[in-house]
């Protein structure tokens, strides 16, 4: 996957070869088991169809009042999000199931919920970088797979290290709160096109898609997009 200095893109020969890339817009949280679905869910349609895109993701915070040290549990994380005690269990189970269907293992078990809001800055701060979903990916798996602590500075600057970004850049960015700005200015323009819930994908700034949809609808969308594009061109 090549990137740039402001988005992420993909590459493909074939049909869609010379066409330029489907923008998709992602608003996202680092918390939203589902935005880590469908990452995996767009991705695999980008695959299928070969059809270059450029991403870029956008901070959407769920719990903005969530303190950098939480100490409840998965239970408790989700009941105070509005969950009652006997709907936990059969939520997680769910969630679980449909993140092995795209090859993700969670760990609810050992998961840790923080504030969530200096690990979008760090997202942020690595699409500077050129490495945005690089990012968001590491980020990802160390929450929902390795049950690593995304909310610190030295914890998020760790995770830049070791995708072979600049580790000390990093700490410093998140110590001064470079990126605090950027992250409220995505947030803000969730509201005008009425974002309420993530994961929420944006093609070609017009068409919006709620949820981690299938693959199958994700490629439909692609493909029906990049017609239009090489219609365009003709």
């Amino acid at each position: 996957m090549r990137t740039d200095q402001n988005t992420d893109s993909t590459s493909a020969s074939g049909p869609s070869a010379g066409i330029e890339p489907i923008r998709v817009d992602v608003w996202s949280d680092i918390a939203c088991p589902w935005c880590y679905i469908g990452k995996r869910k767009l991705e695999s349609a980008v695959t299928e169809t070969g059809i270059p895109v450029e991403i870029e993701y956008h901070a959407y915070e769920l719990a903005p009042d969530l303190p950098t040290e939480f100490e409840g549990s998965e239970q408790d994380y989700l009941e105070i999000r509005g969950f009652s005690a006997d709907q936990v269990q059969p939520l997680l189970a769910r969630i679980v199931r449909a993140a092995k269907a795209v090859g993700l293992d969670f760990d609810y078990d050992i998961l840790r919920h923080t504030n969530m809001l200096k690990g979008h800055q760090l997202i942020r701060w690595a699409k500077a970088e050129g490495r945005q979903l690089d990012m968001v990916e590491r980020i990802l798996a160390a929450h929902f797979e390795e049950g690593r602590h995304v909310g610190r500075d030295s914890d998020l600057a760790d995770l830049a290290g070791e995708i072979g970004l600049d580790r000390e850049k990093a700490l410093r960015a998140l110590q001064e709160g470079r990126h605090i700005d950027d992250v409220q200015a995505d947030e803000a323009r969730a509201q005008q096109p009425g974002i309420r819930s993530v994961p929420f994908y944006v093609f070609e700034t017009t068409y919006g898609v709620a949820g981690a949809q299938n693959p199958e609808t994700f490629a439909d969308i692609l493909r029906r997009l990049a017609e239009k594009k090489q219609e365009a061109t003709q």
